[in-house]
């Protein structure tokens, strides 16, 4: 199970987090600053996996920003840099070429993708197309209800 992900710069600022178990605030910013002083002290090539207490945490970099998901100790590494990278293809899909600005800007779409992909720490769909599908008609019902409400109400 996952415990936490956590999409951070270069500069470590935060960009995007889902915590999947309840952690008080107070933990989740001293959990942030651990994460981002980890990741960005290791060297460029070193291995993406690294134990932290009693979890395994997984990053991989991706242009500036670095994607970091912790699991369990008994959870397989691979298949989460494999839910990292699944993650990103689902960004780069529904904004072409994701960058840094996109996930400032529009993090509410990029958060609404998380919660297609991802339910409770766990995969909750492994299809792109499906979950590519889902973002669309939610676009589209958006979009159709901006329309509605901007029309006069007589």
């Amino acid at each position: 199970m996952m415990r936490f992900l956590l999409l951070f710069s270069r500069q470590g600022k935060l960009r995007l987090q889902k915590w999947f178990t309840p952690i008080p605030e107070r933990e989740k910013k001293k959990i942030i600053r651990e994460m981002t002083s980890l990741v960005l002290a290791r060297q460029p090539r070193s291995c993406n996996f690294l134990h932290w207490k009693d979890l395994k945490i997984i990053y991989k970099r991706y242009a500036s920003l670095y994607f970091c998901l912790a699991i369990e100790n008994q959870e397989n590494e691979l298949l989460a840099l494999e839910v990292i990278h699944r993650y990103v293809e689902l960004l780069d899909k529904y904004f072409g070429n994701v960058c840094e600005l996109d996930i400032i800007f529009n993090f509410e779409k990029a958060y609404f993708i998380l919660d297609e992909f991802l339910m409770g720490g766990e995969i909750q769909e492994t299809s792109k197309q499906i979950v590519n599908r889902c973002i669309e008609s939610s676009d589209m019902l958006q979009e159709t209800m901006e329309e509605y409400m901007s029309k006069p109400a007589f």
